[in-house]
């Protein structure tokens, strides 16, 4: 096998990013505090399409060195809002007809690898604070929360981790759920 180069990966331009249909994904960063994990969630939201992303609170903002540093471009390519507090996102998206998918820890949580995507429906899904994880108040009024499995002693995954997990788990879904008759 040869390791492929960059200019034979076929890449959009930011051009063809923005005209491009997007997966029904709008990324809500509830308080994240690292400005290296919101680049990383704004290069993953590129990867997968996402609509866009809802930088809440303390979230920060491009422009911003730390996070134009992961990002890596993301930050021209995915589309994004800011909201002073989260709940103000969320009531705009539900108000839009998503619905609203906490990824969290929670009693009644949903199994990442159950959860599934529908034909038609667009999903805001909520990713929360490194320590705090999602805020109880939006947890209240989300339609489902939804937990990505762990086996180890470990409590949590970064942040940017889970939004790639969750986002190729959920990508696949809707993959597979368009390809079956």
């Amino acid at each position: 096998m040869r390791k492929l180069k960059n200019s034979e990966l076929n890449r959009k331009t930011v051009t063809e990013f923005r005209e491009s249909d997007k997966s029904p994904f709008v990324i809500v960063l509830d308080n994240v505090r690292s400005n290296s994990n919101v680049g990383s969630v704004f290069r993953t939201s590129d990867a997968f399409l996402a609509e866009g992303i809802y930088l809440c609170g303390i979230t920060g903002r491009p422009p911003h060195r730390e996070i134009s540093k992961t990002a890596l471009g993301a930050t021209e390519t995915v589309s994004w809002k800011y909201f002073k507090n989260t709940i103000d996102a969320i009531s705009e998206l539900k108000a839009l007809g998503y619905k609203i998918v906490g990824i969290e820890q929670a009693e009644g949580s949903i199994d990442l690898g159950s959860f599934r995507v529908k034909k038609g429906i667009r999903y805001a899904l909520v990713f929360g604070h490194e320590v705090n994880g999602v805020d109880q108040k939006i947890l209240d009024v989300c339609d489902y929360v939804v937990e990505i499995p762990q086996f180890g002693t470990k409590h949590s995954f970064n942040i940017a981790v889970s939004a790639g997990i969750v986002l190729w788990e959920l990508s696949k879904t809707l993959t597979d759920s368009s390809t079956k008759k």
